[in-house]
C-alpha cells in the first residue's frame, strides 16, 4: 500500500502524534488534536512521570495510545512487563528486538495473559524495535555491531517475524526492505520522520512523511514538528494533506 492510496481519514489513522513532555502539555495538545489525531504517544518521558494515568486521560479523550517503553530485559520480566502495559489500555507497545526471540515471545505471552485476564480486553499490536533512528552506521559500530544499519534492521526484524510479534519499528528508510522480510500482515511503524524543511534534531535517518508510506510504512511517529509547532493542529493538518496529496 502506497500514500496514493490513503483518503483523509485513513491518513489521519496512520500518523501518531508523540507527546514527550509533561503532562499538562500533553493534556493541552490531546485535547487540541481531537478531532483530527487518532492516536497518541507514551513514552518514558510521560509514562515515568504519570504511570498509567497518562494512557487512560489519552483513552478518555478517544484516543487510541502507543506506549512506547522499548522493554528490554529477561523474558520473565518482559512477559510480566507486557502484561501490565496492557492492562494500561495500550492499543500498541514496543520491545527490542535485540532482546533475542525468546525475549519478544514472552512478551506475546504477557499480552495475550492481559486479554485472557479482564474480560473486554483488546489485544494491542506488539512492535519489536529494530535500530533506534538516532543511530546510524557509526553509532553502532562503536558498540560493536559491524553491520551497516540496514542489514543490522533486517535481521532483527526476521527475528522479530519468527517470534510472531505484530510487526516492527524502523527507520523509513529501511520500511522497503521491511515489505519483503516481514509477513504480509505486519506494521511497519516508523519514526524519523520529518515534513520538508523542519529540523532534524537527534534523529540520523529520516525521511517526509509521503516518503515513508511510500517505502512502506503502515504508521508514522511525528513529535516535535507538530508538538513545538506554533500551531499544532495546522501542523498535523498540513501532514495529513501531504499524505494524502502526494
Amino acid at each position: 500500500m502506497t500514500n496514493a492510496t490513503f483518503s483523509r481519514e485513513t491518513a489521519e489513522d496512520r500518523v501518531i502524534v508523540a507527546l514527550d513532555c509533561g503532562m499538562d502539555r500533553a493534556l493541552e495538545l490531546a485535547d487540541m488534536l481531537k478531532g483530527h489525531a487518532k492516536w497518541v504517544k507514551v513514552g518514558m518521558t510521560l509514562f515515568y512521570a504519570e504511570g498509567p494515568a497518562a494512557v487512560k486521560a489519552f483513552k478518555d479523550r478517544g484516543f487510541k495510545v502507543f506506549v512506547d517503553l522499548k522493554l528490554h530485559d529477561i523474558p520473565h520480566q518482559v512477559e510480566g512487563a507486557a502484561k501490565s502495559v496492557v492492562l494500561t489500555g495500550a492499543d500498541m507497545l514496543t520491545v527490542h528486538a535485540s532482546g533475542g526471540q525468546k525475549m519478544m515471545q514472552a512478551a506475546m505471552d504477557g499480552a495475550r495473559a492481559a486479554v485472557e485476564s479482564v474480560p473486554g480486553t483488546q489485544m494491542p499490536i506488539v512492535l519489536a524495535v529494530t535500530v533506534l533512528t538516532s543511530m546510524d552506521d557509526q553509532t553502532l559500530a562503536s558498540i560493536g555491531v559491524e553491520s551497516q544499519a540496514a542489514e543490522q534492521v533486517e535481521r532483527l526484524a526476521k527475528l522479530a517475524d519468527a517470534a510472531g510479534v505484530g510487526g516492527v519499528v524502523c527507520s523509513p528508510k529501511e520500511a522497503e526492505i521491511m515489505k519483503r522480510v516481514l509477513s504480509a500482515d505486519k506494521c511497519i511503524v516508523t519514526p524519523g520522520v520529518r515534513p520538508k524543511g523542519s529540523a532534524t534534531g537527534d534523529q540520523a535517518r529520516v525521511t517526509t512523511p509521503s516518503q515513508a508510506f511510500e517505502n512502506g510504512s503502515t504508521h508514522i511517529v511525528v513529535g516535535r514538528p507538530i508538538t513545538q509547532a506554533v500551531d499544532p493542529v495546522a501542523a498535523f493538518d498540513a501532514i495529513v494533506d501531504e499524505i494524502v496529496g502526494a
